[in-house]
């Protein structure tokens, strides 16, 4: 990507998955996150590509954690928000596997295969370390189906977690790609060929003058 749209995309990324993330604003686990990730790792070089999802990510911890200690009254901080960073980082490596070149159907593919992955990985670790004592996941299969479909009592169900999660990943990967895909297509420049130099054109040139405009030779002795 060139000029403007290189600047300002990530910005507007940015911005747009903080937002999801902010309570009330969207059901819960219907975040932007999951395209922004992907399509980080997708579009973005080098480190542009981590720092981008995973610094946000941070941010808006920090902001979301302040929130509910001060404004709450709950402390949210929890080291299982560790398996979350773990998770978006894998979707960074997915993207950088599909790469910008991928069609855009197989960057939107590829998207909701990372929310799928997203949802699994951290509600098997939910159900694997059980930081919250919930006692319907027990050490067994049972538990692990629990965690992954029914969830806990008092709360949604977590099969509607994971709904949302292929929706907004489908739909923000679908958006993210998108757009970058046009930003770069708008950005290329037609090739010109350089126009050659005015001496070598002129030194081209001149034998061709020179032998139009040359006088006949004088016949010989020979023929006298």
């Amino acid at each position: 990507m060139k000029g403007h749209w290189q600047r300002w995309l990530p910005l507007v990324f940015v911005v747009l998955a903080a937002l999801t993330r902010w309570p009330g604003v969207f059901p819960p686990n219907f975040s932007a996150f999951y395209g922004l990730a992907f399509c980080a790792g997708a579009f973005f070089p080098g480190r542009v590509a981590w720092w981008v999802p995973m610094g946000t990510l941070l941010a808006t911890d920090l902001a979301l954690n302040s929130y509910y200690t001060w404004v709450v009254g709950v402390n949210a901080f929890q080291w299982f928000q560790l398996v979350n960073y773990a998770g978006f980082a894998g979707l960074v490596l997915l993207g950088r596997g599909f790469g910008a070149r991928a069609a855009w159907l197989s960057l939107l593919a590829g998207g909701i295969l990372g929310a799928c992955l997203f949802y699994l990985v951290t509600n098997t670790a939910a159900w694997l370390f059980n930081p919250f004592g919930n006692p319907e996941y027990s050490r067994d299969l049972s538990g692990w189906l629990i965690a992954l479909t029914r969830g806990t009592a008092g709360h949604p169900p977590t099969w509607e977690f994971f709904w949302n999660s292929i929706q907004s990943g489908g739909l923000f990967t679908g958006l993210f790609a998108g757009v970058t895909k046009w930003a770069m297509s708008t950005a290329r420049e037609p090739e010109v060929r350089p126009a050659p130099e005015p001496a070598q054109e002129e030194a081209e040139t001149e034998p061709e003058n020179a032998r139009r405009y040359q006088s006949p030779k004088a016949p010989s002795a020979s023929h006298c």
